[in-house]
C-alpha cells in the first residue's frame, strides 16, 4: 500500500513539474518563438509536436494516443500493482510512465505535444522534460534487462557440470 502511494505521489509530482515547464513555454516562449539560454548550446524553442518523439508518426495523434494508452495502463499496472520490485527497474518504470502521462494530456487536451529544449550544439529535435523521464527510464529499463540476461546467462554458465 505505502509503495502505491509512493508511487502516486511521485508520479503526480512529475508530471506536475512537466505540465508547469509547459506552461511557461507557452506564457513565456510561444509568443516570441525561442530564447538563447547558454550560448551555442541551448535554447528554448517554442514547437508544436504532433508527431511521436523525433516527429516520428507526425499527425497520427490517433495512433499515437492508441498506443500510449496501451502502454500506459502497462506501466500503471506494473507499479500500482508490485509487478516490478522496489529498484532501478521500478525506477524506469515510473520515469518512463510519468513521462509518459505529461506528454499523453498534451496529446489528448492540445492534438500536439510541447516542446521547447533543443540543444543547438548538435543537430537533435526539440523536446521537453516528459521526453527525458521518457527516455530516461526506458534506459533503465533496457539497461537492467540486458544486465539481468547476462547475469542468467553467466550463472546458467557456471551451473554446467
Amino acid at each position: 500500500m505505502v509503495r502505491r502511494f509512493t508511487a502516486l505521489i511521485l508520479t503526480a509530482v512529475l508530471i506536475a513539474l512537466d505540465r508547469a515547464a509547459k506552461i511557461l513555454a507557452i506564457r513565456y516562449l510561444k509568443p516570441s518563438g525561442s530564447k538563447t539560454i547558454i550560448k551555442g548550446i541551448l535554447d528554448f524553442r517554442y514547437v508544436e509536436n504532433t508527431g511521436a518523439a523525433f516527429s516520428f508518426f507526425q499527425g497520427k495523434t490517433i495512433i499515437l494516443i492508441a498506443l500510449t494508452s496501451v502502454l500506459l495502463l502497462a506501466g500503471l499496472y506494473a507499479l500500482l500493482w508490485n509487478k516490478v520490485k522496489p529498484g532501478l527497474l521500478y525506477t524506469g518504470f515510473l520515469l518512463a510512465t510519468a513521462g509518459g502521462i505529461g506528454n499523453f494530456i498534451d496529446r489528448i487536451t492540445r492534438g500536439y505535444v510541447i516542446d521547447f529544449i533543443e540543444p543547438v550544439f548538435v543537430d537533435f529535435a526539440v523536446f521537453n522534460l516528459a521526453d527525458c523521464l521518457i527516455t530516461v527510464g526506458a534506459f533503465i529499463i533496457i539497461a537492467y534487462l540486458v544486465y539481468d540476461i547476462y547475469r542468467d546467462f553467466r550463472k546458467a554458465r557456471n551451473e554446467k557440470p
